[in-house]
């Protein structure tokens, strides 16, 4: 009888675990771009409860603000995991030379050129020569959200047991090059004079039928990614899942080239970019420093540590985004070339391009698996609701009085696989 009772008492002991799991498979999913869909609904409420006008307002004035929140510190964060162990990782063994020459390239050559660009830019108020630097972030930043995508998909993938095969990844990779290609090429330009963060420039002209060109091929690119994701179900009955799919295809088809499909969803893609950003780097810096707080180190608590990783990325982008450049152009710009084709402040226009194109590089070479670091990408509970089944399947043996495997119940990967579950990482960026 008391044998009895034990059993069927600890299976509900498995709820927490499972409810835990369930509701971090939810959250994972909104915050690597399962929320996107729903702000569509969020914004065809509004337009027909308030109108178009007042929920425009409503919405800009909402992320506007928020961007100081979400948007500026995803930026300046990346500084923070950039430049930690700069001496080692420039001068030092920490990166094999091939990945120190890009840390190199990328910490400080990449920002010499920016700054001298912007510099020279702003000295001789050339509107034309700043706004091609503006139009080098246009061009770019389609690149970083479609690579993000990608790294975010494959990483999520590996976490759940799903890796991809060469041709996989190729035809992954083909898809959001496409994408990135089209929606730089859409809508056709043949040269316009358009005005950014106060400067006014004319923007350079597209060849004819690059519109029609690009479109082409990030179509047959989508056909290809459906003929190798279902022919890999075929073969082994699995896919990618909901999560890292919707994280990819969320990125490159709303984020990139249909990004002004709804007039009030556009102001928040850039916060749901640096949301799914911002998530990965609480996975690496929250694992690495649950780790540091224990043996052999007994370095501050997790909590302080993240803590202080937060409250420094929201100082370090109030100043790249809101104190340095408003001194700036309080200061140097002269009041009469306030109506000038540079505008009345060039300062916070230059300070954002070189920001955002360094912030792109940097991505580029922190996230790739060349960085020791992305192990910490493995190190924590998947959130999946397929790791709440293993929970669940580790509590079933003990009830059954059978051991469960070596890191099932603690949500653990198996040691073999971490290498391979940031597989994402070598072709750019996760996050």
């Amino acid at each position: 009888m008391y044998g009895e009772m034990t059993t069927l008492a600890q299976p509900a002991a498995v709820a927490t675990p499972l409810s835990r799991g369930r509701a971090r498979a939810v959250a994972e999913f909104l915050l690597v771009g399962g929320a996107t869909p729903l702000l569509f609904l969020v914004s065809w409420v509004l337009q027909r409860t308030i109108g178009l006008d007042a929920a425009d307002l409503a919405v800009g004035f909402l992320f506007f603000y928020g961007a100081h929140f979400i948007n500026d510190p995803h930026f300046s964060v990346t500084y923070l995991l950039f430049y930690e162990d700069v001496r080692a990782r420039a001068l030092g063994t920490e990166f094999a030379p091939l990945q120190r020459a890009r840390y190199l390239l990328a910490g400080f050559l990449v920002p010499v050129v920016l700054v001298v660009w912007a510099g020279a830019a702003l000295a001789t108020r050339s509107a034309y020569s700043l706004g091609l630097l503006i139009q080098s972030m246009f061009l770019l930043v389609g690149w970083h959200y479609v690579k993000q995508g990608f790294g975010v998909m494959t990483v999520l993938a590996a976490r759940r047991g799903v890796r991809l095969l060469p041709r996989e990844r190729l035809a992954v990779l083909a898809h959001c090059y496409a994408g990135w290609a089209y929606a730089w090429a859409s809508p056709y330009d043949p040269g316009k004079e358009v005005e950014e963060k106060g400067v006014v420039y004319t923007t350079l002209a597209h060849p004819r039928g690059l519109e029609a060109l690009t479109h082409g091929v990030f179509l047959a690119t989508a056909v290809v990614l459906v003929v190798v994701l279902v022919a890999k179900w075929r073969r082994e009955g699995r896919l990618p899942l909901l999560t890292p799919l919707t994280a990819l295809l969320v990125s490159v088809w709303v984020w990139s080239v249909y990004s002004s499909v709804d007039p009030l969803v556009v102001y928040a893609i850039p916060a749901l970019h640096s949301v799914q950003y911002l998530y990965f780097v609480w996975l690496l810096k929250g694992s690495e420093a649950r780790e540091r707080e224990g043996p052999p180190w007994f370095e501050r608590s997790a909590r302080a540590r993240m803590a202080l990783l937060a409250v420094s990325a929201l100082l370090l982008g109030w100043v790249f985004f809101q104190g340095a450049p408003a001194a700036l152009d309080d200061f140097l710009v002269p009041r009469r070339s306030r109506f000038t084709s540079m505008g009345p402040t060039p300062y916070f226009a230059a300070l954002f391009v070189v920001v955002n194109i360094h912030h792109y590089f940097m991505d580029y070479v922190i996230w790739r698996r060349d960085n020791g670091k992305t192990r910490y990408l493995t190190r924590s509970l998947p959130p999946a609701l397929e790791d709440a089944r293993l929970v669940a399947a580790g509590a079933t043996r003990g009830v059954h009085g059978l051991a469960a495997r070596p890191g099932e119940l603690a949500g653990a990967v198996d040691p073999r696989d971490q290498h391979a579950a940031v597989v994402g990482v070598d072709d750019g960026e996760v996050p």
